[in-house]
């Protein structure tokens, strides 16, 4: 039957004797309808409020639309929700779910929409750490910066025994002739080089930096920032910095063992140190010529280089002999022989690192942190801040509300995928705001039992015990 179209009705044929026909009738509809869950998110770990605080604005209040909280949450919401490009906000403005997220479903102009669009937001993140006569709106980045290591505190009950802080830099590829610009070589690309520092899946620090610097450049202050703020707080819990080879800098080594700090570096292999487990890979050749298999021996022992370190420090290397080949590997530590032996040190240590950087792609995959396209490095930063805090939001949703469900371990880009974009109808009234969500949904258990967790937490944090 060939398809009949017209401006009020589409028909698409029939099954089973019916017709099928289609129209855009439904009135008010949104695709985002989970979006609340991240609206009582924020209510129970008090996020956004605590982001816009870290701004100052200098507009005339007769004269605003838009408060800086709503611009905020606009921004951190859009982002969790998957959309990553400011001009998306265009067509978001009018969207019921993006007005209730925003807590405004009315323009207090004829002219204006319920929540901004994308000019209103650019000048945000153009905004200057100092307001001036075009950018009424300025920033705090140290209040910013800040904002995620008290975030991860109060994520605790308690303080922990040890926490593991790893540290890893990234490639953040641009988009044309962007502040900072430089090419990196081993990316094969123009790009920045952002620092990261996780605890687990906590984002402690985001640190946007051009390319043409070490990968261990301001580490040591960023190091040194966070655990002054968590030892404020946790005097006593063990801290363990770890990272691959590029952070393996006898600046950071000595910081630590001056501040009681426990390292695990890799170490890039160097002919003497190879020469140093000459014996151990002799043996390891020799046996997997008989097995066939890879094999591998652990040796730990103290070592300096020639100029670079200030003392001899421990080393562990793996001396593997795989494929036909030797494969050594080194790391260096802080850790003694009698609390962590080499090859535990080494394969269940320090390979764990190597999570981090799933947490690296889902910032960047799933929550856009590589989208930093505005011109300058202050306006990327801030971009940066606000695609971090999106990672936050969801990462205490799953924490609070989705601890031992299915989802206890997704990644943020299925959680928005599963719970976050549901389709409903939307029916506003002089009483109350109803979202009809599909009732086919296949995660609405979990989701229900995600909503009534974060009740209970926004309702604890609002009258405090």
């Amino acid at each position: 039957m060939q398809t009949e179209c017209s401006a009020e009705r589409f028909d698409f044929g029939t099954v089973e004797g019916r017709p099928v026909d289609a129209a855009f009738d439904a009135g008010l509809v949104t695709s985002d309808a989970g979006g609340l869950l991240l609206g009582a998110t924020d209510r129970a770990i008090g996020m956004t409020d605590r982001l816009a605080a870290c701004f100052h604005d200098e507009r005339r209040p007769e004269l605003i639309e838009h408060k800086v909280e709503t611009l905020v949450g606009q921004r951190v919401f859009g982002i969790a929700l998957g959309y990553e490009d400011l001009n998306d906000h265009d067509e978001l403005r009018h969207d019921p779910m993006m007005a209730v997220l925003a807590g405004k479903l009315a323009a207090g102009r004829e002219d204006c929409a319920p929540v901004a669009g994308k000019s209103t937001l650019n000048r945000l993140e153009l905004s200057k750490l100092a307001s001036t006569r075009y950018h009424k709106i300025s920033h705090n980045p140290v209040a910013i910066k800040n904002l995620f290591v008290d975030m991860f505190l109060e994520a605790h009950e308690r303080a922990p025994k040890q926490i593991v802080l790893d540290l890893d830099a990234t490639d953040d590829p641009l988009h044309g002739e962007q502040e900072g610009r430089f090419y990196h070589g081993y990316y094969d690309c123009y790009c920045y080089l952002p620092l990261y520092v996780f605890c687990g899946r906590h984002l402690l620090v985001a640190k946007l930096r051009r390319s043409a610097v070490d990968a261990a450049d301001g580490a040591v202050e960023e190091v040194a920032r966070v655990i002054a703020r968590i030892r404020a707080r946790w005097p006593r819990t063990r801290i363990l910095v770890r990272a691959d080879s590029g952070f393996a800098r006898d600046d950071l080594m000595a910081w630590c063992e001056a501040n009681s700090v426990d390292f695990l570096l890799g170490l890039a292999k160097t002919n003497r140190l190879v020469a140093e487990i000459a014996t151990e890979l002799e043996f390891v050749a020799a046996k997997s010529g008989r097995t066939g298999r890879a094999e591998r021996r652990f040796k730990s022992f103290m070592w300096t280089t020639r100029n670079s370190w200030s003392c001899r420090r421990r080393v562990v290397a793996k001396a593997e002999w795989t494929q036909g080949e030797a494969n050594p590997r080194f790391v260096v530590t802080s850790l003694r022989r009698d609390e962590c032996k080499a090859k535990h040190l080494y394969e269940k240590v320090y390979c764990a690192r190597g999570e981090m950087e799933n947490r690296i792609k889902e910032c960047q995959l799933d929550l856009y942190a590589d989208r930093t396209s505005t011109a300058t490095m202050r306006a990327n930063q801030l971009r940066l801040w606000f695609y971090s805090m999106a990672y936050v939001l969801i990462c205490a949703l799953r924490r609070i509300g989705l601890h031992d469900t299915d989802f206890a371990q997704a990644t943020c880009g299925t959680i928005r995928l599963k719970l976050l974009k549901i389709g409903a109808l939307v029916r506003i009234s002089a009483r109350r705001v109803k979202f009809s969500m599909a009732s086919a949904c296949p995660a609405a258990q979990d989701w229900r039992r995600a909503a009534i967790r974060l009740a209970i937490a926004a309702i604890a944090r609002a009258s405090p015990a």
